[in-house]
Order: structure tokens, then sequence, then C-alpha cells
């Protein structure tokens, strides 16, 4: 019988770190993760082909008693940089630590998103096990560089597109089940990504003479870049709500108490002041209702008494779904107004297309979740992170973003952050939502 806590540690001690860089990647780890996957899953392995896509993602496919459109269920492998350093337990150890249901794995990747692909694989190894042949086709997309620049998984769509596959459901990580998160909603949520944000890098670039930092000139490069930060930071992009944002306040009013519930349900009227209220909430619901823009990055001199004869900054930008590429570009323009200051765009992506809220694909996804999580309220929402699964919009109409696990506004804190972590509890439920929805395919 299969042990998906040992398999999960078992992953997360690989550290299958992609980087922008692809030169400075280590591959010998998703060789081992690749090689490791058989050995941990033997069933899933007998009964599924396996197929290799840009060497190191990995396309399955279970084949199907009819020929009607298939399901394509993903995870990723590859995960952000970790050091030892300031993490309470080693990022790569994957100790298991306490008791009960305070039992956790600790580690890079158990969140996002071994432990997506750990309880997927799970589900699938049970109703192999269990003699379960599906009525269409499924198929496993687990991408090598999700957190780079996802060609894994667009190769996986190109190679789908030129076979002529067009999914009926395609379902990613994404949203969780989670609380507190809404006001006057008490109880588990589960948030389900019909959309995503699109995403976008920006450079602001100021070039002039260097030299000696003790004769600096009035304006130097770094000092004109930072005016362009703040003028920046200073001019916010426009607030609204998008109609899957009000479907989700909707959903959620109809369970709140008063007097939340009539301030969510008469949206006629209270709309002007619920956006002033999810602006002001926290950074959660603010970005809920706009592009939002952060600074990540910057380069300067390379030396402490040298003048920086180029200084950069990296903007990340989330486009809300009513928005676009382009014009989040002039935003920026705008708002920075220096032609001193040069911009440049790095991998754009535009938001991805809505998904129906209603229909046999969404309602497969809602009925697995309220029976792996009795008492959840289920509602649309849109992604604001990025995830693989916005390239398979190219090939099908049904894509949904969703993790099955209850995460704490501490544990949604560490991703991409230290302490990342997972309760061996959570782990399972994940599990048994797999379980009950592959059964269902």
């Amino acid at each position: 019988m299969s042990d998906p806590i040992a398999n999960l540690r078992a992953l997360v001690r690989l550290p299958t770190i992609s980087r922008l860089d692809v030169s400075r990647t280590d591959w010998a780890p998703f060789r081992e993760f690749i090689e490791l996957l058989p050995d941990l899953y033997p069933a899933t392995h007998g009964a599924l082909g396996r197929e290799f896509v840009n060497d190191y993602s990995m396309l399955y496919r279970w084949k199907g008693r009819s020929e009607g459109p298939p399901t394509v269920l993903m995870a990723h492998y590859d995960v952000v940089s970790a050091t030892d350093d300031g993490w309470t337990h080693p990022p790569f150890a994957a100790e298991l630590v306490g008791d009960g249901d305070e039992q956790l794995v600790w580690g890079r990747g158990t969140l996002d998103d071994k432990g997506s692909l750990v309880s997927l694989l799970e589900g699938i190894e049970a109703q192999v096990l269990a003699g379960h042949t599906p009525e269409n086709d499924v198929y496993l997309s687990f991408g090598h560089d999700e957190e780079t620049e996802g060609s894994g998984a667009r190769a996986i769509v190109d190679l789908l597109e030129s076979r002529g596959v067009r999914p009926g459901l395609v379902l990613d990580e994404g949203g969780a089940v989670v609380e507190d998160i809404f006001p006057g909603v008490s109880g588990p949520i589960a948030v389900v990504g019909v959309s995503e944000k699109g995403i976008l890098s920006l450079t602001l670039t100021v070039e002039q003479e260097g030299g000696h930092a003790s004769t600096p000139p009035k304006l130097s490069a770094t000092a004109r870049l930072a005016a362009a930060i703040v003028h920046l930071n200073r001019r916010p992009f426009r607030a609204g709500f998008t109609p899957t944002t009000l479907e989700m306040i909707r959903t959620l009013g109809a369970h709140a108490r008063n007097p939340f519930r009539a301030l969510f349900t008469n949206l006629w009227l209270t709309k002007p002041l619920l956006l002033a209220l999810f602006a002001r909430l926290g950074d959660e619901t603010s970005a809920m209702i706009r592009t939002t823009q952060a600074v990540t990055m910057l380069q300067g001199s390379q030396a402490a008494n040298a003048l920086a004869e180029r200084a950069i900054a990296t903007v990340n930008i989330r486009v809300a779904i009513d928005s676009s590429v382009s014009a989040a570009v002039e935003h920026v323009r705008r708002a920075i107004d220096d032609p001193l200051v040069a911009i440049a765009v790095i991998h754009p992506n535009e938001p991805s297309p809505i998904s129906p809220t209603s229909g046999a694909a969404w309602e497969l996804v809602k009925t697995s979740i309220e029976h792996a999580f009795p008492g959840t309220i289920v509602t649309p929402y849109v992604m604001m992170a990025a995830s693989d699964s916005r390239h398979f919009a190219r090939i099908s109409d049904h894509v949904y973003r969703f993790s099955p696990f209850e995460m704490s506004k501490d544990e949604r804190g560490t991703l991409h952050a230290r302490d990342e972590r997972m309760h061996t509890a959570t782990l399972l439920r994940g599990v048994a939502f797999y379980t009950t929805l592959v059964g269902r395919l």
C-alpha cells in the first residue's frame, strides 16, 4: 500500500530548483525525481503511458473506454530556491515533526506544488489498483519549470494541440480551502480559480555617466530611478470589480451573517462601499480589485564609491482580467513620466479567459470538493498568481485552479518564503479529494 507521507518526504528531499538562467540549473535532482516516480507508484506507471516533453516535463495518458473529451490533471515539480538560512527546519530535509493533527512535513515544495503532485498520483494509484478505467482519456501534465518560464507546459499544450486533443476539463493548482478571508462568513471556503491574472515584468533602466562618488551630480542614475519608483508607487492601478469577483461576493454573501449579507447581496446599491472595503481589508482583497505592481529587484553600482552608470529596477505586474498587458505598460509610462527612464517588457502574458461556473466540468470539481471537505462553501475567484494552466486555455474552455488543501494565512505566507510546510492531515485530505475526483472520470 502506498504511503503518501513517506512519498512526499522522498520527493521534497530532491532540490528540483528551476532557475531563470537555465545554465545554472542542476538537472541531477530532476532526473532523480523522474526515476523515483515509478518506484513510488508502480501501478500508475504500469497502466499509464509516460512521455517526456522538453526533456524534463512529463505527460501521462490513461486510456479511457470512450472517445469523449479527455481530462487533464496538472501539477509541477520544480520549486523556487531556498537555503537553510532562517528556516526552522532545513528546506530539503523533509523533516516530520509533531503528532496527530499537528504533525507537519517541513520543506520547500510541500505546498507548492509537490503536495498536489503526490495527492494526484495517490488518487490515480488507488483507482488503478481498484480496477477503475476512466470513461474518457485522462492526461497527467507535470511541468518542470512552472516557477520560471513554463516552457514545459507550453510544449505539452503544443503537443496535445498537434494531436487534436481538446480537454473537457483541466485542473491545476491554485485556490485552496481557507477561512477568515471574507467578512461575515465563518467556516471553510474553497476558492476555485476560473481565471488568472496576466503577468509580466518590466525593467526600468537609467543610463548616464558614472564617476567617483565624491563628486556626485545633482541627480544620479540611482536617484532618477528612485524618483521613478516613488512616482509609480503613488499611482496605483484603477480599482474595480470583475464579473468573477462579483459572483464570488454574491456566492459568499448568501452565507454571511447580517449586516454583511445585506451588504454583499445588494450590489446594485453597495458596490462603491464594497470597493472601498476591499481596498482596506488587506493585501489579498486589495489585489483582487486591481492590477498590481511590485518592485522586486534593484541593481546599481558595483562599488560603494562609484556612481552607477546603469541603474535598473524590475517591476512585477499582475494584470487584472478586465485589463491587458498594453494597458498596464501604458499606465507605468504615464506614472513615471520621465523619458530618461527606459522601459522594457519581459515575458508578457495576457490574463486568462474566464471558465464557466456551470456545466459538467464545474460540477465535477465542485461536488468532489464538497465530498472531500464537507460543509465547505465553493466559490469561483480570480487567481492572482500565475500557473502552468494558463497555457491550456488555448485548447480548453474549462480550465480550473484548485489545490485540495486547507491553508491558514500563515501557511499561505510560506509560499515562496521560509518555513514552507504541510500538515500530514492536510495531505491525506488532498489524497481523498483526488481519489474521489479520479473515480468519477
